[in-house]
């Protein structure tokens, strides 16, 4: 392969090698972190969901970069309770893996270890990010781990919590759904119960609890914990699974069900049968038969069937049958046509 590549003087993101080069992320995942990066500061100020409809990738493109995003710890997240019993998730976004305590660290607003912060704006580890003019200007800095913060979205607010759960249920085409808390204990008890039907499918409570999100949308969308259980943990591959966590993350996006809604819309009931002319006595009229073979109306049918059967006891009364034979009448027959037989 030949290769031609000019740096461009400015207007760029610093993409890792380590993101660009990993062979387990996919493309949208990928993108979906340089598009992020590259914003200007008050412009990431968002939930991974939205930055991810800016880019028109929703639905299971969505979900399946988001749990990429997830399981290498590029996005970590974490449900916490707010006033009026209400839930939101935090969202820490960064162009560098963190591990879980780092991302705590953000989240309690000091720096994560090893990452210092020099972007003086307020938001641990970040980077300065590049201004909304063009060219974009800003001094050289060292190594940026992300930190973002996302607003709320809950009623459009804008403050610096955190958003609400939406972005984890969010369907294209539909207003975002949280799921409830028992949906997401029920989901956590399922995943962690999966190592008694395979042991490769065994995970930690942290990770259980990562994936819960996502197994929680199952049982919103009417799938019973046996069947959620069964779904993930039927089929599996010959050649075993090398993560429990990535093989369920993965499998929890691509095998999602749709939605009652969606099904129904899927499935319109077919057209209804055009009016013909009934063939029953009286005047012509029309009715809708329920299946192609009818020629004659529900009315016109019943006064038939009430005329045949009168007809046919009326022909019983003028022509009875004969009584049957009694049972000595029966064996004498018997007897004759053994006689004949045998003679």
């Amino acid at each position: 392969m030949l290769s031609h590549v000019i740096p461009p003087p400015r207007g760029y993101t610093k993409a890792p090698n380590g993101l660009i080069r990993h062979p387990r992320i996919g493309s949208d995942a990928k993108v979906l972190v340089l598009y992020i990066q590259g914003l200007p500061e008050e412009a990431r100020d968002k939930a991974l969901s939205e930055h991810a409809r800016a880019l028109r990738m929703t639905g299971r493109a969505y979900q399946k970069a988001k749990a990429d995003l997830v399981t290498y710890g590029y996005v970590h997240e974490k449900r916490e309770s707010v006033a009026g019993g209400r839930w939101r998730t935090v969202q820490v976004f960064s162009n560098e893996p963190l591990t879980d305590d780092q991302a705590a660290r953000l989240r309690a607003g000091v720096p994560a270890d090893g990452y210092a912060n020099t972007s003086g704006s307020g938001v641990p580890g970040a980077s300065p990010a590049p201004s909304a003019h063009f060219p974009t200007v800003g001094e050289p800095t060292g190594r940026m781990a992300g930190g973002q913060l996302p607003a709320d979205e809950e009623q459009g607010e804008d403050s610096s919590h955190p958003p609400t759960e939406a972005a984890e249920t969010e369907e294209p085409g539909g207003e975002p759904e949280a799921p409830s808390q028992e949906e997401l204990l029920l989901a956590e008890r399922v995943l962690l119960s999966l190592k008694r039907q395979a042991r490769q499918l065994t995970l930690g409570v942290r990770e259980a609890r990562k994936l819960a999100g996502l197994a929680a949308e199952w049982l919103r969308r009417g799938v019973s914990a046996g069947d959620l259980r069964l779904a993930l943990s039927s089929a599996l591959p010959a050649e075993g699974v090398r993560t429990a966590f990535g093989f369920l993350a993965h499998r929890l996006v691509e095998k999602l069900p749709p939605r009652s809604e969606e099904t129904a819309e899927c499935t319109s009931p077919p057209p209804p049968s055009p009016l013909i002319a009934c063939d029953g006595p009286g005047e012509e009229h029309l009715f809708r038969p329920h299946a192609s073979w009818v020629s004659t109306c529900g009315p016109c049918h019943r006064e038939q069937q009430r005329a045949y059967w009168a007809d046919l006891m009326a022909r019983a009364e003028a022509d009875p049958a004969p009584p049957p034979p009694s049972w000595r009448e029966r064996v004498a027959i018997e007897i004759r046509a053994n006689e004949v037989a045998s003679g």
